[in-house]
């Protein structure tokens, strides 16, 4: 079934007129030309990105033979989406219902914390949620701010500090003059460890050298990402092929591959398929709302610098764009697009 699918599919794109007029601005959109020059762009400044050929039975007519589509590989992947928390998830269709707008569909825009910002989340709530009490029961802050509130006389408070600041000199005093006298047998006993230390066996020390340094290898995940471009939607379409973190290169099944990606578009938006020029089935976004995102984000970023008096987004950085938004949804791979773009999909 799947095959017949793919089958389905490949005639369709055959069949699709190819674009000859720009629709970047638009509809969001490229002509195979316009897929072309990003696709040069982001080479020039990601250089982890190439140009493939691809099996020459499998080339497009539409797309030079050395440009089928692009790769980037051994992307890590160093932790599972489940590690994130997904904070927020807001259907665009309810948006597009606000501001009155057509319904580009359901298209969701997921913000996730990451572990760090996740702890220090929790670590304030535990704070708000317990209080510091003092040697009396009394909350400190609450008692500080009740002191001077009342303008009451601090000369006691003046007075404790005081004498402990004495007993302290007195006790830094006496250790000085227990350090002058130091006995010096301990001094002795410690150069008999680091004597001891030093005839340690040379293979002993190498074997646990080489198990350290296998200890810090941190072995993860990792994945070879590709962008072709989609005859059928006018558009760039990401394909994903992941590879175990045991060092074994074993590829990973299409549930593992749906562990790095966000839930609300595992097997709903990203779906297991076979890509179009490399062997084997790809992890693959799927490119039905690319146009209409695409179309929204440069439409948001044209408003941005439209107030700055700059020049709005062009093809070049289409790709760069493209990657940003696409991160959302697989947001602990690691893949390189350089350029910081503030891709919004507010309506």
């Amino acid at each position: 079934m799947p095959s017949l699918l793919s089958n389905l599919k490949s005639a369709r794109e055959y069949l699709t007129p190819t674009l000859k007029s720009s629709a970047f601005l638009t509809r969001g959109v490229l002509t195979p030309e316009e897929f072309v020059k990003a696709g040069d762009e982001l080479v020039y400044k990601c250089p982890t990105w190439t140009w493939e050929g691809g099996d020459p039975s499998k080339r497009k007519p539409h797309l030079p033979p050395d440009k089928q589509f692009l790769m980037t590989r051994n992307v890590p992947c160093t932790e599972r989406v489940s590690s994130l928390e997904n904070v927020v998830a807001e259907s665009r269709s309810e948006a597009a219902g606000a501001a009155g707008e057509d319904d580009d569909g359901d298209w969701l825009v997921s913000q996730v914390l990451s572990a760090e910002e996740k702890k220090k989340r929790d670590e304030k709530e535990l704070e708000d949620e317990f209080d510091i009490l003092d040697d009396e029961g009394e909350v400190v802050a609450e008692k500080k701010l009740a002191d001077l509130s009342l303008g009451g006389d601090d000369s006691a408070v003046k007075e404790s500090d005081s004498s402990k600041t004495d007993a302290n000199n007195v006790a830094a005093a006496n250790n000085d003059d227990d350090d002058e006298y130091a006995d010096m047998d301990d001094f002795e006993d410690d150069d008999i460890i680091e004597d001891e230390a030093a005839v340690t066996s040379p293979t002993v020390a190498a074997n646990a050298k080489t198990s350290n340094s296998d200890d810090n290898i941190l072995k993860v995940r990792t994945y070879d990402l590709s962008i072709t471009y989609d005859k059928y939607y006018q558009t760039p379409r990401i394909w994903l092929m992941g590879y175990a973190d045991d060092g074994s290169s074993r590829p990973l099944t299409g549930d593992e591959m749906m562990q790095d990606v966000i839930s609300d578009y595992a097997h709903r938006t990203v779906t297991i398929e076979n890509h179009p020029h490399v062997h084997g089935p790809h992890a693959s976004i799927h490119p039905c709302q690319h146009g209409a995102v695409m179309k929204t984000i440069v439409r948001n970023l044209s408003k941005d610098q439209a107030e700055g008096e700059e020049g709005g987004p062009t093809v070049e950085v289409y790709l760069f764009i493209f990657l940003k938004f696409v991160s959302s949804m697989i947001p602990t791979i690691s893949y390189d697009f350089t350029m910081d773009v503030s891709a919004s999909t507010k309506k």
